[in-house]
């Protein structure tokens, strides 16, 4: 069983957009639209649906998933910002306390299916948006051109994300040390809650290490602000494997990120193994990019350009 620390720092900070784009017709006939893709965008632990606006100028429909309980209308509170109110943010309730990975499946199916009529789906999964893409494609596999995994979880022989994080080469992780950041009982608000606005200078340095360790304070620190404090306690012991005969059958492809330190390379690397020895006739595509759990935006520049390709 992974502890309640390990569990919480799954996390992804993906950055997705939104845009449509209509194909202008000449004469009386009536305006139709343009075949274009869509880029369907799911965070990881404690993500927001967000823009990604260079894939939008590149021409493509990109959409972020708004996963239940993880509204910032829903998390952010008074208690949450400076200066803050720790003894009232460790009793609020959780607006994730009873959401589990089925309720993330099925608000990405109906975004899926929402796009799917203006053209081809590319779905992408950061980190432990990977158990939900998988699920998805086990559900709608036939709307799904393509499935992208961004140091992502991917779910073959072991059942859970939990699983995988307890593997020899997942226990090379370094988010246990992020134990200073719990506001609250996990038991007790049935909910991992992390205080990321914390200005405790040891949780800060762990986190950094953690997921953005080459980038400057700065970006560090803006990327740590959108994060949501509640994950569940549900969806990383929930039994994440897609099916051969359905998630087996999507074209997939899977970016590594060599310098993450919350899902070490080897563990990646494992998940791919195991993935392609499972449906041998379907392997995953791999890119590689030089880039930590959460990218600076260098890095970032290099997965956009690797998804725009797909595109093609």
């Amino acid at each position: 069983m992974n502890t309640p620390t390990r569990r919480s720092a799954l996390q992804f900070a993906a950055a997705t957009g939104a845009g449509a784009v209509t194909a202008a017709v000449a004469g009386s006939r009536k305006p139709r639209r343009k075949e274009v893709t869509t880029f369907v965008f799911v965070s990881g632990s404690n993500g927001v649906a967000s823009v990604d606006p260079e894939l939008t100028m590149r021409g493509h429909r990109t959409v972020g998933v708004t996963l239940p309980g993880h509204g910032p209308e829903e998390q952010f509170h008074v208690a949450y910002q400076a200066p803050q109110d720790l003894e009232t943010l460790a009793k609020l309730p959780s607006p994730v306390a009873a959401v589990t990975l089925d309720d993330y499946v099925e608000a990405t199916v109906n975004v899926v299916r929402r796009v799917a009529e203006y053209g081809p789906v590319i779905l992408v999964g950061g980190s432990l948006g990977g158990a939900t893409i998988t699920k998805t494609a086990d559900e709608v596999p036939d709307l799904i051109d393509r499935l992208v995994y961004s140091s992502a979880i991917c779910c073959t022989n072991l059942p859970t994300p939990n699983d995988y994080v307890n593997t020899p080469e997942g226990r090379e992780s370094l988010t246990p040390i992020l134990l200073d950041g719990i506001v609250g009982d996990p038991r007790v608000i049935k909910a991992i809650r992390i205080n990321w606005r914390t200005g405790n200078r040891k949780f800060l340095d762990a986190a950094k290490k953690t997921f953005m360790e080459d980038a400057t304070d700065g970006e560090f620190l803006a990327m740590l602000n959108t994060l949501l404090p509640d994950e569940s306690m549900l969806v990383t012991g929930a039994d994440a494997r897609g099916s051969k005969q359905r998630w087996g059958r999507v074209p997939r492809v899977y970016i590594r990120h060599t310098k993450d330190r919350a899902i070490p390379l080897a563990l990646q690397d494992r998940m791919i193994r195991e993935a392609d020895a499972a449906t041998p006739r379907n392997t995953f595509e791999v890119f590689s990019v030089d880039a930590t759990h959460a990218p600076t935006a260098k890095a970032y520049r290099q997965i956009t350009e690797i998804l725009h390709r797909l595109a093609k």
